[in-house]
Formats: C-alpha cells, sequence, structure tokens
C-alpha cells in the first residue's frame, strides 16, 4: 500500500520542524532560527542550523540539509513511506492508502519488513502477559512484585513469551510472515541442518521491548522467571538478547533512550544505569532522565546518542569497586566527547532498582545530590585509596588521573581538574600540568588511531537510505555528499572564477527571481534580459538557466519553494545551502545603537548589476584565455594578428567591466 498523495501535503503541512529535529536533538535558540551539534557527524561546535520560517535544516559541518521527512529519514536510517508514517503518528493524521502493482511491492524496503514483524513481536508479547493465564501468573506476578504499575508496564511495552518451543513462530507464519523475516529479525532460531523447522528466540521470559530514539521497537531482552522443565534453568542466561540485525546495533542505541529523551532534554541531565529493570523502577519513582547500556560497556556511538540531548551525565553504579575500577578506564571515551561526567556510587549489596524501591522516591533523589562527585574526584579518590602510602603506586595514580584530564577538549575544565587534583594529591600543579603536556605532545606524534566502538561507524544520512515503493522518483536517494575531503578540495581548487559566478548568478535567480525591482520588472526578467547570447559551462547550472529561460518565455517565474523541494538532489541541496546563512546578524545594531544594516533583499537593483557585470567579465576572461591557447597554436601570421586583435577586443571589454566594478587592473 501507498499513502495518497493528499495525505502526504497534510503530513507536509503539519510536521514542524523545530518540533521534529528537537526530538532527536537539543536545539537552543540563536536569533530567527535554531543551532546545535550535528547528529550525523561528530561535532564539538554546533554547525547544525534549523529554520523555522523555510522548514528546512542545514549542517555546515558535513553538508546534510533538508525538510522534516528527509530529517527522520537520515537520523532513522528509514525509507520515505517509513519516515511520513513516523510523522503521521507524531501529528495524529490518519493516513489513507491506495493499491500498489506487485512490482512496487516487491520494492518494499527490507528495513521496514523487520520494523513490521518486530511491532508484531511486541504486540503478541503484551496480548501474552495480560491475556492468558501463564502470563498473568508468571509474568504479571513478577511485575506486580516489582512494584511496577499497569501505566508503567503500558509506558514500556513490557511482555511475557510463552514458555513453549514455537509459540510466537506459529502465530507469526500463520498471519503471513515467512520463517526468512523471522530469523532476519533475530525472533527465530533455525535447527541445525534444517531450512524449515525452526523455534523461538524467547521462551518462558518476562520481555523488555527496546526502542530506538523514534520509539520503534528494534529488538527485545529477556529475563528467565522459572527453571525449564529438565530443570536445567540454572545453565540459561538470565537475561537474553535481540543479535545484532540491520535495524538492532546495540553498540549504538540505549535502553529507555525514546521514553526519557524529553525529560533528558528538559532536566538538562542524564543518569546510566546498568539493566532494564533499573530504567523502569526509576521511571516508576518520577525518574524519568535514565537509560541503561543493557549491560555492555559505554561505547563512543552511546556516548554521543547521549550528547544530542545534553552534556551531562551521571553514572549510577552499585557497590561493586571491582568493576567499577575496570569500568573507569573506560570512562575516559565520554570526557573525549565533552560530556561533563558524574558518578554516584550506591551503599554495598544495593543498585538503583532496589535502592529506589527501599527508600523511595523522595530519599533516592536526595542521595544521588549528596553522593554525586565528578569523574576525576572520584577516580582520584578511588584510586589514591589503592595506593596508601607507597611512593610507586602514587606516581601511577598520578599518571593516570593526568591521562584523564588531557582528554577534556576544553581547556578552562582542564586547569580547573588540574588545580583540584593538586589539591587533592598535594602535588604542584605546574608539574601535574607539565606532564599533562608531555602526553599530549606524546600523543600528537602517534598516527591517529581509527573509529572507537565495537564495530566499524556505520554511514548516517543519505548515502544508506534504501528506496521505498512509497517514496518519490529514485534520485530522491542519491548520496548527496559522496567522495572524501581531499577529493571535495580538489574540486575546489579546480573551480574557475567563471564557475563562481554561474553560481551567483543562478543563486541570485533561485532565491530573489520573483521579486519586483519596480512595477512588472522583476529580478528574473531584468538579469535575463541582459544575458542573452550566454550559455553557462557547468551543466547543473546551464540546466537551472534553461529552466528560468524556459518558464520566462511563458511568463512564468520559478519560485523558491520549487526548488527548495525538488526531486533532484544536487539542485534541492544547493537551494537549502543557498537560503540557510550560517551567521546572522545581531538584532542590536538596530534595537541597540540604531544603526540599520541593509540586507539582501534592500539592495537587489546593485546586487542584480553587480551580478550581471561580474558574470559578463568572467565570461570574457575565458574567451581570452581561449584566444592565448589558440594564440600559441597558430601556424601563420595572419591567424596570429586575427586571433591578437580578438584578444584586445575582449581585453577591452574585461578592464571596461573591471572599471565599473571599481576593480584593479593590473
Amino acid at each position: 500500500m501507498r499513502i495518497n498523495p493528499e495525505t502526504v501535503d497534510r503530513i507536509k503541512q503539519s510536521a514542524d520542524i523545530v518540533e521534529v529535529v528537537g526530538d532527536f536533538v537539543a536545539l537552543k535558540k540563536k536569533g530567527a532560527n535554531y543551532s546545535a551539534c550535528c547528529p550525523f557527524h561528530n561535532e564539538k561546535s554546533p554547525s547544525f542550523n534549523v529554520n523555522p520560517v523555510r522548514q528546512i535544516f542545514k549542517c555546515f559541518g558535513c553538508g546534510a540539509a533538508g525538510d522534516a521527512i528527509k530529517f527522520v529519514m537520515d537520523i532513522d536510517g528509514i525509507g520515505y513511506g517509513e519516515a511520513l508514517r513516523y510523522l503521521a503518528n507524531k501529528y495524529q493524521i490518519e493516513i489513507q492508502e491506495e493499491e500498489v502493482t506487485d512490482e512496487e511491492a516487491l520494492r518494499q524496503n527490507a528495513r521496514e519488513s523487520l520494523y513490521i514483524i518486530l511491532n508484531f513481536a511486541k504486540n503478541f508479547y503484551i496480548q501474552q502477559l495480560h491475556d492468558t493465564d501463564e502470563g498473568q501468573s508468571i509474568g504479571l506476578s513478577y511485575f506486580r512484585e516489582r512494584g511496577f504499575t499497569n501505566d508503567i508496564q503500558k509506558k514500556f511495552e513490557l511482555g511475557y513469551s510463552p514458555d513453549t518451543w514455537d509459540a510466537f513462530t506459529k502465530e507469526a507464519l500463520n498471519k503471513g510472515y515467512t520463517a526468512d523475516i523471522l530469523e532476519k529479525a533475530g525472533l527465530l532460531i533455525h535447527k541445525e541442518g534444517s531450512k524449515t523447522a525452526g523455534y523461538d528466540r524467547f521462551r518462558g521470559r518476562v520481555i523488555f521491548p527496546i526502542h530506538n530514539v523514534a520509539g520503534k521497537v528494534i529488538a527485545f531482552g529477556a529475563r528467565i522467571l522459572k527453571t525449564d522443565k529438565s530443570g536445567k534453568g540454572a545453565s540459561q542466561p538470565k537475561y537474553l538478547n535481540s543479535p545484532e540485525t540491520e535495524v538492532y546495533h546495540k553498540s549504538d542505541i540505549l535502553y529507555g533512550i525514546f521514553q526519557a529523551k524529553n525529560a533528558i532534554r528538559q532536566q538538562e541531565a542524564c543518569y546510566l544505569v546498568e539493566g532494564y529493570t533499573d530504567v523502569v523502577s526509576l521511571h516508576q519513582a518520577g525518574i524519568e532522565n535514565v537509560v541503561a547500556s543493557s549491560g555492555t560497556s559505554l561505547t563512543i556511538e552511546q556516548i554521543r546518542l547521549i550528547g544530542r540531548f545534553t552534556p551531562n551525565i551521571t553514572i549510577l553504579y552499585d557497590g561493586d569497586i571491582a568493576g567499577i575500577k575496570a569500568a573507569l578506564r573506560g570512562l575516559d571515551l565520554v570526557l573525549e566527547e565533552g560530556l561533563n561526567v558524574s558518578i554516584v556510587l550506591f551503599p554495598d549489596g544495593e543498585d538503583p532498582d532496589s535502592y529506589v524501591r527501599r527508600v523511595g522516591a523522595e530519599a533516592f533523589k536526595e542521595y544521588l545530590k549528596k553522593a554525586s562527585k565528578d569523574f576525576i574526584t572520584f577516580k582520584t579518590e578511588t584510586l589514591l585509596q589503592d595506593a596508601g602510602n607507597d611512593p610507586f603506586r602514587l606516581a601511577a595514580v598520578i599518571g593516570e588521573v593526568v591521562n584523564s584530564i588531557i582528554k577534556i577538549p576544553d581547556a578552562i575544565k582542564r586547569q580547573v581538574f588540574f588545580h583540584r587534583t593538586s589539591e587533592m594529591m598535594k602535588v604542584d600543579e605546574q608539574m601535574l600540568i607539565s606532564e599533562g603536556n608531555k602526553l599530549l605532545r606524546k600523543l600528537h606524534t602517534q598516527p591517529k588511531p581509527q573509529e572507537r566502538g565495537n564495530r566499524p561507524a556505520t554511514p548516517q544520512g543519505p548515502q544508506d537510505i534504501p528506496f521505498s515503493s512509497d517514496g518519490p522518483p529514485a534520485d530522491f536517494f542519491e548520496s548527496e555528499s559522496s567522495g572524501s575531503a581531499s577529493t571535495e578540495i580538489e574540486e575546489s581548487n579546480q573551480r574557475t572564477k567563471l564557475y563562481y559566478q554561474e553560481e551567483a548568478f543562478i543563486r541570485l535567480l533561485i532565491l530573489y527571481g520573483a521579486h519586483e525591482l519596480e512595477p512588472t520588472i522583476t529580478v528574473c526578467a531584468y538579469v535575463l534580459g541582459e544575458i542573452q547570447g550566454i550559455d553557462f559551462k557547468d551543466p547543473v547550472f546551464s540546466h537551472l538557466l534553461t529552466l528560468f529561460r524556459e518558464n520566462h518565455s511563458r511568463e512564468v517565474v520559478l519560485q523558491t519553494d520549487y526548488f527548495q523541494n525538488h526531486h533532484e538532489s544536487e539542485i534541492r541541496n544547493l537551494t537549502i545551502g543557498w537560503l540557510t546563512n550560517k551567521y546572522e546578524l545581531s538584532t542590536l545594531w538596530t534595537e541597540k545603537f540604531e544603526i540599520y544594516v541593509p540586507s539582501e533583499v534592500d539592495m537587489l537593483d546593485k546586487s542584480s548589476f553587480i551580478n550581471i557585470l561580474r558574470l559578463k567579465k568572467a565570461f570574457i576572461e575565458e574567451k581570452m584565455k581561449i584566444c592565448m591557447e589558440e594564440l600559441k597554436k597558430a601556424k601563420t601570421e595572419d591567424q596570429e594578428n586575427e586571433l591578437m586583435n580578438e584578444y584586445i577586443f575582449y581585453k577591452g571589454i574585461s578592464m571596461a567591466a573591471a572599471k565599473e566594478l571599481g576593480s584593479v587592473i593590473g
């Protein structure tokens, strides 16, 4: 089925770019626009811009750009149709669909199929929990014993998998799902040597669905509650998770991020715990800005996911000192990303789940405030306790702490921690700084390491967006930032002056072509009339110029929106780039100093004239280059004289244009 055009239009009109992006990134008002650190590439300074008037986003770092639909596609790695469905659900728009051909149906995106079967599985497990005797007596009893209310169960969509070999598989196959898609989703395990028979991955366990940032179920965590019939339950893992799939990479996701993201953004802080029940219990207690690493070591991707919503992270540990010491080594990754890290240690034998159930929500919150310590202070105190008075171990502690401090990108924060550490360790502050500088120099002389993480970094954005049968023409999904940075630099170096003048001319037409310089005379009519006989060299700009000329001949002026939503990605991205300003003029010029700075629109008559002159000058200079090249190949004196006269003619025009522009002529 395909979403009909009327519904697509309603979705586009309803979707607000600030609200949509704000669900995934913490935006800050900056003049008329909003900014943030880009979610599509790693950066410390915000270069991601959201324009609420034009309803577009643009990153000046990686080049990602588009509207609300494109943002959802890029951030979640889904097709056009699924992005529309996500927005329709967000804005409570009823989707009207129409039939598609068999050929179009075959093109249905594989990732979207996984989301569909995973959502079916979630609903199956919820139904088993509430509507079966086994689910109520085992699963529901367990959740109630832990104090999970019906509302909290609904919020996290908790469920139960029956203790039979293939209850879920049978149900899914009866509903028309294939064994292949069940296996790809990590829900079915094939018996060894058999391609047809298989059994459910999750059996006799309570189910914790794992959601991505957009709220889609991408995997499951399952806890066993009883021994199996053979009495071998002790040999089974307490928790069983979905395997890695096309939509689930455990190093990229945090349990509870969908339920917690708004609270994290509002409170500008994130609590990180270890397990599923820790997250659910804290939400039950009213502490909603909490997520879990689900038993995995904290990865760079997970750190950056938290960093989208807040720079402040507090890690809640139970009383296992040995485990904490091992984890301390990995937390330097958090410092490198510029996040502010704090640690809370619970009493022996307690974890966040047990402690909040024992003392209650208010006492728990009070404990977090009192017990919280910044990471450097906590690490220093912990290592000093072990070192005692042994000078060699103390020297090693100094080395470890300094090695953590130098990971902090902010120079002021580094200075503060050097000062605090010198007081705690009773050593000279300058000595710590010198040691830090020595380590930094050593790091800078080493080969640059590759991206860290449990797996190679997956490209995000338009490069890996597959085709959807619900979507627009295929070139909508073409790569928009292919090639390395070095290739882009080489291309930039090869661009001529004429290229930049053609670009400036087309930019003027796209942004201001419909503006009137005088009654009945538009910018488009004026500038096109002044460049008759000039054709553009760049194929994209030539194509756009032809579009303007053809429509102008029919007395039609193409509007900016036409190009902003163009089906060709290159034209769409060029337009969005021209519409988005990296810097904004401060309102203080007029409000405080009463200095009026004219805008580009105010000076369209002058800028149009200058654009025409510069384009003609660049065009003539290209003609002069061609004359000089042909002059070198001339075989007779007559040819030389003819080419020389042509060159002098062009030179005169160029000098006249330069004089008009006020250029210095060498």
